[in-house]
């Protein structure tokens, strides 16, 4: 059976790493469900481009309106292999945080976090007050896996697609379907 995964776009800068995740994910066969905010829109629009926001609605399986609270991606009954946020403005990050289902992204983040599975949130936002590690803290104790989008310098990545790819990859294999996608450490 192919994965299925939720992918969410919010609106804080980083739009090129959602759209790898989008690439690889039907690269790989998966099943992709995209649900873009809308402060995403402009923030892809200025990062990437309209040719970029419609290659990746091009890659998705099914693309979701954020307003759409009743599209299948808001129930529990409608199985998928994890969700992946990226990136994650603090705003969707709180509001996941604090279950305030207000609209798609967030409350298909909460049901992954609900039905216990995985929801990875690329938290884009530096620095860092306490309310952004609270609500950090938070997500985590429910479940979720923050990962910000740190680069792996140790591979000597000699592109910013590369250092994107990279983040990409990783996000995608904390879902655990498959064989790992990004380059690992080699140990020297």
């Amino acid at each position: 059976m192919r994965p299925r995964v939720v992918v969410g776009i919010s609106g804080a800068s980083g739009a090129a790493i959602g759209v790898s995740v989008v690439e690889h994910l039907a690269e790989i066969g998966a099943e992709v469900d995209l649900v873009i905010s809308r402060a995403a829109r402009r923030t892809l629009d200025t990062e990437v481009g309209a040719e970029g926001l419609a290659r990746m609605q091009g890659r998705a399986t099914r693309n979701h309106d954020v307003a759409d609270i009743g599209a299948t991606i808001a129930s529990g009954s409608v199985p998928t292999s994890g969700m992946i946020v990226a990136p994650c403005s603090m705003r969707s990050l709180s509001a996941i945080a604090n279950s305030l289902s207000d609209n798609l992204l967030v409350r298909a983040a909460d049901v992954h976090l609900k039905e216990r599975r995985p929801l990875v949130l690329v938290a884009r936002e530096a620095p860092l007050h306490l309310g952004h590690l609270r609500a950090m803290t938070s997500v985590t104790e429910m479940g979720a896996i923050v990962m910000p989008p740190v680069p792996a310098f140790y591979l000597r990545p000699m592109t910013v697609g590369e250092i994107v790819d990279q983040i990409a990859r990783r996000c995608i294999d904390l879902m655990r379907f498959g064989e790992p996608m990004a380059r690992p450490w080699n140990g020297k």
